[in-house]
């Protein structure tokens, strides 16, 4: 840029010449007068106003305020030449706020940038509106930047920077992105050969992709970074999966097993290539989070523990890091510490390394696995710690200590000789929060209050006693000091006498409260009163207005007679505090969530992660201090309102809804609101009556079409042997292009009763008039009504979604059973009438030739799996039939068949008896449909 503008490298020259700041403020105050002069007389040409603004672009980069140059700039970005046009856009990105009114002059010229088939214009208005992002840009062009990422003529460079773009937009507007909307058609991204594209986009197809690149290694050499296979790509998929709940489906967690054993051994013995290390240990760790996010009962994360293990005593300083984070996660989420607790002497060392981002994870390493038995031991070391500590841990340190103090309380003894130690070596780091808290459990703990107000007064003795001790103090010795009063050492003049000494060193809310604490002593300590009322006076001429009216008034007060009442009612205890959620876990998730990124855990146990989700619900579970009570706060007329707020709420988070859950609601796929069957996770089926049609035919056949449209045909072919099936789904592709993004997916309602599963993924692409088959593994457990629905999404030109169900009914895993006829109405007679069995009469048709179409009915029955019995029934037009239902968790279950047709009457009853009623009813619907005349003709 300088080489082409020798004004500008002259400029640059001069500026990097002047000695000192007043002779480099002289010369550019001459060259901006000298710009605005130009630029006010106008006539300038392309090169001159790139020149002019480009000095602009430099003063404004060395921390000047600049006030000129923006019109140009939105002139220059119109400009047919790539070099004034770059000057433009960075004059735009550097010199414009996003709510700034030169940005409504700038978006068509953007616009017209983005839908040029010149990429590099593409990329230049792609960064303009990535850094300014204001939500009028984003509104006025998500669309444009949303057609450069899904078009099949965009470079892979421009789709990454779209996507990127994208995601800054979203993060910024999520209101203007309409995210539900383009997320199917960006799903198709994830199959691009283009690695790098698929970085930006990562999608729900990541388990393939990841078995793709880790297990059978599909991936371009270029795309091998120290031959571990695009690690960025893996990282990114890992980290996505466990934004989702973990999968039921046996095949994903099969295939995602695999592909995590393959990772964690790929990385059981190190390197000696330290890039190649680094790759491998970036994988390996989002790896092991995936697998805790799985299952921390699993045998991965038992492997995943040793390796942590090892990492954590490492010699470089990433990898002992990142072995102590993801330690963190597994020691948050598992219910056994034990494997944890093991390398505890490590853990704690680590608090003393060189560098502070270790030190950090080892305190939050140590807070996640501290429970009742090492908690006195973890917060002793915390608290020899934090003497020493950084100044920047110390604050985070403190919330900590405090929150594992109050929550692992062996005795409230130890809690309150913690605290106020935490509270005396702290100091300046201790913050509001951990002090209400005190008083809150105190002020709830009967018992603990003699105990408490003779530690403080002990604490207040020594020489030096920072501020938060001294409200503490004072407040505690306000309300429970007369407890202590008839004991030696601690008559009402010592204690006025140490309280007061500290009274000087304080700031004007703290002496507030200390007044209040002299108000409440005037009522319980009259030998004291003078002084007391000494301290008021002094205090009626203090030029602070609230100290001054606070005085005034109990001064007024403590003057009353004796036997005046008003001053003992004013002066009452305070009663115990409501029911309050501790404010101090708010705050330390607070000032994480301002930092760190966005995690599906928090720091601090099994217990504290089980908490978040409950409190989601409108639950949680008791916290110490969490003592029932009534009535108001007392202590000081107004004792810094905020305090009192704070001691009253304490931050409240959670919900007052009940956590009664109401009766499960069964939603039909057809005819329930989408956003309920979204809700539940169920597709809406598409319906026709060819569907239903193939449906019903398939109910008693083995093999035929289930769906079939202009561009794809799906057939079925199906086996079952006891309680378990088999159908083998065929996909043809009708058209001469191919289906991309295929994918299928199954969802069960009823998966107490029925599983069903894919014995592995779909491919991701149908090639043109081609076929492609998937097996799906179905096992009957328990009586079941609502079949899997399978969903199948691909792109043909637009994004295509079919949802039908599958033709598994209960009647297919009936066995066939022989009896003779005696057997057969032994049986029927035993099981009995309702509610085992179910009956049903219908109209039904006749053939042709004006008879009962008696195989028609043959074939539903016998496609049903039940055993046509031949000479038991008297009647030859009435069908017999018997079978066994097996069942995984209910076992086997009889159940018998008759059928009775009337020529005359046009007429069929049907009659199921079954030892289950469950049974009996929906083998009774199975075979009404396919037999009854109304629906026939439906």
């Amino acid at each position: 840029m300088a080489t082409n503008m020798r004004g500008l490298t002259q400029f640059i020259a001069d500026i990097r010449g002047a000695r000192v700041r007043e002779l480099e403020e002289k010369r550019i105050n001459k060259e901006m007068a000298n710009i605005r002069k130009r630029f006010k007389d106008g006539n300038l040409d392309g090169y001159q106003k790139k020149k002019y603004v480009a000095k602009v672009i430099f003063t404004y980069i060395l921390g000047y305020k600049v006030d000129v140059g923006h019109m140009e700039a939105v002139n220059l970005i119109s400009s047919p030449k790539y070099s004034e046009k770059q000057i433009g856009y960075l004059a735009v990105t550097l010199l414009m706020h996003e709510n700034s009114d030169f940005l409504r002059l700038v978006v068509n010229s953007i616009r017209k940038d983005l839908n040029e088939n010149n990429e590099i214009y593409n990329c230049l208005a792609l960064h303009a509106i990535a850094n300014v992002g204001g939500q009028e840009m984003a509104e006025a062009l998500s669309e444009d930047v949303h057609r450069l990422l899904i078009s099949p003529t965009s470079h892979s460079f421009v789709r990454k920077k779209a996507a990127l773009t994208l995601l800054r937009l979203y993060r910024k507007h999520p209101e203007v992105i309409p995210a539900a909307e383009w997320a199917l058609r960006i799903v198709a991204i994830m199959d691009d050969m283009d690695l790098g594209v698929v970085i930006c986009v990562t999608s729900l197809k990541a388990v393939d992709r990841l078995r793709r690149l880790v297990i059978e290694h599909e991936y371009a050499a270029t795309y091998a970074y120290y031959k571990v296979p695009s690690p960025w790509l893996q990282v990114k998929l890992l980290r996505l999966l466990q934004y989702y709940p973990p999968t039921e489906d046996a095949t994903l967690k099969n295939i995602l097993h695999e592909v995590l054993q393959t990772i964690m051994n790929n990385c059981s013995e190190p390197s000696r290539n330290v890039q190649h290390n680094n790759a491998q240990h970036a994988v390996l760790f989002e790896a092991i989070g995936l697998a805790i996010h799985l299952d921390t009962n699993s045998p991965l994360v038992t492997t995943a523990a040793v390796l942590l293990a090892r990492f954590i005593s490492s010699k470089e300083t990433n990898v002992r890091y990142l072995g102590l984070d993801t330690m963190a996660h597994l020691a948050a989420r598992t219910e056994n510490l034990d494997a944890i607790k093991h390398h505890q002497g490590t853990i704690i060392l680590s608090l003393r390394d060189k560098d502070i981002s270790v030190r950090r994870r080892a305190l939050d390493l140590l807070y996640s696995m501290c429970d009742v038995d090492n908690s006195e031991l973890i917060v002793g070391e915390l608290l020899r710690y934090l003497k020493v500590a950084d100044y920047g841990l110390r604050e985070e340190m403190v919330l900590k200590i405090a929150i594992l103090t109050e929550r692992y309380a062996s005795t409230y003894k130890w809690y309150v000789d913690t605290i106020l130690e935490l509270i005396s070596a702290a100091g300046d780091h201790v913050g509001d929060e951990v002090w209400y808290r005190v008083v809150q459990i105190v002020t709830n703990t009967e018992d603990l209050q003699p105990y408490a107000a003779k530690v403080v007064f002990e604490y207040l003795k020594s020489p030096s006693s920072h501020e938060s001790l001294v409200k503490v103090g004072g407040y505690i010795l306000g309300e429970y000091g007369h407890l202590i009063a008839n004991e030696p050492g601690y008559s009402p003049m010592e204690l006025f006498a140490v309280l007061h000494s500290k009274s000087q060193f304080c700031t004007a809310p703290t002496r507030a409260l200390l007044l209040s604490t002299y108000v409440k002593w005037v009522n319980v300590f009259p030998e004291i009163k003078e002084q007391l009322l000494n301290v008021f006076e002094r205090y009626r001429h203090v030029l602070d207005v609230d100290l001054q009216q606070r005085a005034c008034e109990f001064y007024a007060l403590a003057s009353r007679a004796d036997d005046d009442e008003l001053l003992q009612n004013i002066c009452e205890e305070i009663p115990p505090f409501p029911p309050r959620e501790s404010a101090l876990l708010n705050r330390l998730n607070k000032k994480h969530s301002d930092t760190e990124d966005k995690r599906t855990w928090v720091h601090g146990g099994k217990d504290i992660n089980l908490d978040r989700q409950l409190s989601r619900r409108g639950s949680r579970k008791p916290t110490l201090g969490d003592v029932n009570g009534n009535g108001t706060i007392h202590h000081g007329a107004d004792a810094a309102n905020d305090i009192t707020q704070s001691l009253m709420g304490l931050d409240l988070t959670t919900s007052p809804t009940s956590t009664s859950q109401s009766p499960t609601t069964h939603l039909d796929p057809v005819s329930a609101p989408a956003s309920m069957l979204a809700e539940a996770g169920i597709p809406r089926l598409t319906v026709s009556p060819n569907v239903e049609r193939w449906f019903e035919k398939l109910c008693y056949s083995s093999e035929g079409v289930l769906y079939e449209d202009v561009q794809l045909q799906i057939g079925i072919k199906s086996r079952y042997h006891g309680h378990i099936g088999q159908l083998a789904v065929y996909f043809g592709n009708k058209v001469s292009a191919p289906l991309t993004s295929f994918t299928t997916t199954l969802h069960v309602e009823e998966p107490e009763a029925i599983s069903a599963s894919f014995a592995k993924i779909a491919p991701s692409t149908i090639a043109p008039r081609t076929q492609t088959q998937q097996l799906i593994h179905i096992e009957c457990k328990k009586p079941f009504s609502k079949p899997p629905i399978l969903s199948v999404s691909f792109l043909a030109g637009a994004h295509q979604t079919i949802a039908i169900r599958l033709p598994v009914v209960i009647t297919k895993f009936l066995e066939h059973v022989k009896l003779g006829q005696a057997d057969f109405f032994e049986r029927w007679k035993l099981i009995g009438g309702p509610p085992r069995e179910s009956q049903s009469v219908f109209p039904i048709s006749l053939n042709d030739a004006g008879h009962i179409d008696l195989p028609k009915q043959r074939q539903v029955v016998s496609g049903h799996s039940f055993n046509v019995l031949e000479g038991i029934d008297p009647n030859p037009n009435n069908l017999v039939g018997a079978g066994i239902l097996h069942m995984s968790v209910d076992g086997k279950v009889g159940c018998l068949m008759r059928l009775e047709p009337n020529r005359e009457a046009k007429l069929c009853r049907l009659t199921i008896r079954s030892t289950s009623e469950d049974v009996a009813a929906e083998v009774q619907k199975l075979l009404h449909k396919p037999l009854s005349a109304d629906t026939a003709h439906t």
